[in-house]
């Protein structure tokens, strides 16, 4: 009889044993496993929310050419997406520049290995209201606005009817106020009073559009009027800005240039960046797949009527006369 209930006893334990083992297992795959394909299946990405435009594009394409794939795009600023993609909460994300060495420190001690794609280049935009004459601005007035030492309309141009220079950026965590701070300041912080943000690039185009003395920093993707296939022509509701950086020279319109295709192209915009897709995917998976599709001819195609410059692509250009 003893002998009979140890047995039950150890059948017992062991049948709980199998149960709990059941249930940790079906709790983990339903939390870790993936299904996802190069093709199908579902993923979230984050991107820069100025650029949402041209991956909203993308991305339509994308879903049309692979129907079994659904990838849901969040919109956020470049320290928010690049925290999501270390703790592997996305596996792509969209900002304007590369990972760093900590970064790539991290990844790889964590056996992961990170992959970078440049997709394009756009121009950082400078914006103001339409009623604003002063359309031309130097590279150096620009830094000197940037850092403080410039606040007024009319150090930049004695004639101007405007007061203090209001500077609002798309938010204050962004890919644009970094990209500033590194590459137009030199590392050095933003420093002036009359600097904000706000959350998006089309809060930045209204507020320009409503306040006489503002620029506003955004994506140049933001601002192609689509009605224009030949890309040429911005947003009527505001004017961008002709920037100069010939030295010694006074912002004019025969030396200065708009964030164009063209300008682009040839170095001429001083303010040209590198739009990155940064992966991090052990599965290598649907994150995968749209990253490839990104760098493919026909993303590049999406990348060049969108009015940014593809990365990839042998663009020519030629003067040509018209009458």
């Amino acid at each position: 009889m003893k002998q009979l209930c140890t047995r039950y006893i150890f059948i017992a334990i062991l049948a709980s044993l199998v149960i709990i083992a059941s249930i940790s297992s079906c709790g983990n795959k339903s939390k870790n496993a993936r299904t996802d394909t190069y093709a199908s299946g579902k993923a979230t990405i984050m991107s820069d929310e100025s650029f949402s435009p041209i991956i909203n594009e993308e991305l339509q394409v994308f879903h049309a050419t692979y129907p079994d794939a659904e990838i849901t795009p969040i919109y956020t600023n470049e320290l928010d997406e690049m925290n999501a993609l270390m703790k592997q909460e996305v596996h792509l994300i969209i900002t304007a520049r590369n990972f760093n060495e900590k970064e790539l420190n991290y990844f790889k001690s964590n056996g992961l290995q990170p992959r970078y794609f440049p997709i394009g280049y756009d121009g950082l935009a400078f914006i103001i209201n339409k009623e604003n004459v002063d359309s031309c601005i130097h590279v150096d007035d620009i830094k000197k606005i940037l850092s403080g030492q410039v606040t007024l309309w009319k150090q930049v141009n004695p004639d101007s009817k405007f007061g203090e220079i209001d500077v609002v950026f798309d938010n204050n965590k962004s890919a644009a106020v970094h990209w500033v701070v590194d590459s137009i300041l030199d590392g050095k912080p933003i420093n002036s009073k009359n600097i904000t943000a706000v959350k998006t690039s089309e809060e930045v185009i209204n507020y320009v559009e409503k306040t006489k003395n503002a620029i506003g920093i955004i994506g140049s993707n933001w601002l192609n009027d689509k009605r224009d296939t030949t890309n040429v022509t911005f947003k009527k509701n505001i004017q961008v800005m002709n920037v100069c950086s010939v030295p010694g020279a006074k912002a004019g319109e025969m030396n200065s240039w708009k964030p164009y295709q063209l300008y682009l192209l040839d170095g001429r915009y001083p303010f040209a960046r590198t739009v990155y897709a940064l992966l991090v995917d052990p599965f290598h998976g649907l994150p995968v797949g749209f990253a490839n599709f990104l760098q493919s001819p026909i993303g590049q195609k999406i990348v060049l009527k969108s009015a940014l410059l593809p990365y990839r692509g042998d663009l020519q250009w030629r003067k040509v006369q018209t009458k």
